[in-house]
């Protein structure tokens, strides 16, 4: 078996983020013409040129954009078991409240999951969720140890891992007329919808999308989260147009006699990541709680996967 140079994962990783030779080679501490070599070699590992010129930079192929998460994943795990041989945080007796900033999509999604995680491995832990505010500019400044969220327009300084990408579901009673044909955009439209906002509004993306069509639909209740959105469709003839596919499995669980249907638009999908400032970045504790949520947010989503 031909020995692995593990080397090469992180150097791939670094080049992806930076879409330069130079830069990665600034960022790894190699001279400009060492990196050339490690790329070099990584083409011929992947076979594929992983980098192509475009205009004055270089920009990834599909080949490495479709590689990006996986090596990233793989190169987290890997500093995950090097770190713990230095880790000074014993977690069974670890007492401390650890403070997320986030909405009730992630709550409900994962909460759960992620303290039954610290449950069994630090018991003594408490874990804390708070709104996002009303400006999620701000979500870092305060001492919230993580915003968990949407992608932002984060500072310089703050580091910024993606947890997981999910798509959008309308969501309906299970009798509702809309399943009784094709759900086309027009068909889609002619429906009351629900809207979701925090801040009460009742215009967004999927007027966007209908109008573009000639289309236009009614938002005839507004709630604030998804969850008072899904109790209300229950004993409605309203549709959500826009549920996360994430949260589908949990309302299953909950019994109620709702059902999905894909969304006859464009709805692009949400990535969601965590942010933490610099401070926290080599917090022993802090680390593993990162490390615990990626894990937790990549097994839930998989099961999500599986179950749509």
């Amino acid at each position: 078996m031909k020995p692995l140079d593990l080397n090469l994962l992180v150097t791939l990783d670094v080049l992806i983020q930076e879409g330069s030779v130079v830069g990665a080679a600034r960022r790894l501490n190699l001279s400009t013409p060492a990196m050339s070599r490690s790329l070099a070699r990584i083409r011929e590992a992947v076979g594929d040129p992983v980098l192509v010129r475009s205009g004055r930079g270089l920009a990834p192929t599909p080949r490495a954009l479709a590689l990006r998460e996986q090596v990233r994943n793989v190169v987290e795990q890997a500093q995950a078991v090097l770190g713990a041989f230095g880790q000074d945080v014993n977690l069974a007796t670890l007492e401390r409240i650890f403070t997320l900033r986030a909405n009730d999509v992630f709550v409900g999604g994962f909460g759960g999951r992620l303290r039954e995680h610290l449950r069994r491995y630090a018991p003594r832990t408490t874990l804390r969720f708070v709104s996002e505010g009303e400006h999620d500019s701000g979500a870092l400044d305060d001492d919230a140890d993580l915003y968990i969220g949407s992608v932002q327009k984060f500072g310089a300084d703050i580091k910024v891992q993606t947890l997981f990408t999910t798509n959008f579901h309308g969501l309906a009673r299970s009798g509702h007329a809309i399943f009784h044909g094709v759900v086309t955009p027009r068909r889609f439209a002619a429906y009351e919808h629900i809207g979701v906002s925090r801040r009460g509004r009742s215009h967004g993306p999927i007027d966007e999308a209908l109008a573009e069509q000639g289309l236009s639909r009614h938002v005839a209740l507004i709630t604030p989260t998804f969850y008072a959105a899904i109790f209300a469709l229950a004993d409605s003839d309203l549709i959500l147009p826009a549920m996360p596919g994430h949260l589908l499995p949990g309302v299953k669980r909950l019994g109620l006699d709702l059902r999905a249907f894909d969304v006859p638009i464009d709805m692009p999908a949400v990535t969601v990541v965590q942010a933490w400032p610099p401070r926290l970045d080599s917090d022993p504790a802090h680390r593993w709680l990162r490390q615990t949520i990626k894990q937790v947010c990549s097994d839930a989503s998989e099961a999500a996967d599986a179950a749509l």
